[in-house]
């Protein structure tokens, strides 16, 4: 007997568009250039015969193109590809269904449990709390890590920094603090990882307690830049949601500074003028906006903890 998900379809049919914009590709570079009438934010898909339905989105404009950076490599496109608008800004799925659940940049499953139920769409791009509304930090955040907790309180809505050089714990540590945390949810990002990393960090040091009361959103090393960015965009959204319900949320990402080399890789792609360590005007906006989103806010709270890698241990 043929059954129909009907909820499913409804909610492909309200998320469906009415009506689609187009252009075609005129150039591959590095970045996209096409001609269309498009927003900086809208996605896009670049039609090829070769490797089906590619994604990119709109980054700017340049003589009266839009200039487009896909989601994936360049490889096989050529002028004249058909390319269709079809949705402007990033949604992320938020709900009691994201638990236990891993997702990559654009919401999509990664761990093969099927598709996730339960969830809402929820824009990523949203402002900061606003300054007058943000509640004081007053209460301490317990890590479950005495030595943490004892000589290094942290207080619930503060953005902390874990600096250190590679390969000496940082991720372990943050794995330990998500498991003994007293957090109604934890959000990890885990932003320009090893692939190879990524399960032991699932299974070893998040562990199935850590991670059935975690959200976990991944992009790794060789994926695009953007899709790194936007991976941190997603994470900070979730947050956002799990506190404009009241809830306080550890937010994890690993790492802070593989966020700004993404974004410096956009930034030197787009022509920015690049500053100390090769890092252009457009990274240390992305710092500002990203870590002042997180913290209190009147309905609840995000405490952040980010890794910043210290070149040879430089400090």
């Amino acid at each position: 007997m043929l059954q129909l998900d009907l909820d499913k379809i409804r909610r492909k049919i309200d998320h469906a568009p009415l009506f689609q914009r187009g252009g075609t590709l005129k150039s591959a570079n590095g970045l996209l250039t096409c001609s269309m009438d498009a927003a900086i934010g809208d996605q896009c898909t670049i039609h090829s015969h070769s490797r089906g339905e590619l994604l990119a989105e709109v980054i700017g404009f340049q003589n009266g193109t839009a200039i487009l950076l896909p989601y994936d490599s360049n490889e096989s496109l050529h002028a004249g590809m058909a390319v269709t608008r079809f949705a402007h800004g990033q949604y992320v799925p938020a709900g009691p269904g994201i638990m236990g659940r891993v997702i990559d940049a654009l919401g999509r499953p990664m761990d093969g449990k099927g598709d996730l139920t339960d969830c809402t769409r929820w824009r990523v791009n949203r402002p900061s709390p606003a300054p007058l509304h943000r509640a004081r930090i007053r209460v301490p955040f317990v890590t479950g890590q005495r030595a943490l907790d004892g000589i290094l309180t942290c207080g619930r809505g503060q953005r902390l920094g874990i600096f250190a050089g590679s390969g000496v714990g940082k991720s372990t540590l943050l794995g330990e603090i998500a498991k003994g945390a007293e957090a109604d949810v934890n959000i990890i990002a885990l932003i320009g990882e090893r692939s190879r990393e990524v399960g032991p960090f699932l299974e070893d040091c998040l562990g199935e307690t850590g991670l059935q009361r975690s959200a976990i959103v991944v992009s790794t090393s060789e994926q695009s830049p953007l899709l790194r960015v936007r991976a941190a965009h997603a994470a900070i959204a979730l947050a956002d949601f799990y506190r404009d319900q009241g809830a306080n949320v550890l937010l994890m990402i690993d790492s802070l500074t593989r966020l700004a080399m993404a974004q410096r890789d956009i930034g030197l792609m787009l022509g920015e003028p690049p500053s100390s360590r090769g890092y252009t005007p457009s990274v240390f906006r992305l710092l500002a906006t990203t870590i002042e989103r997180l913290g209190n806010s009147a309905t609840g709270s995000v405490t952040a903890l980010m890794t910043v890698l210290v070149d040879g241990d430089d400090f």
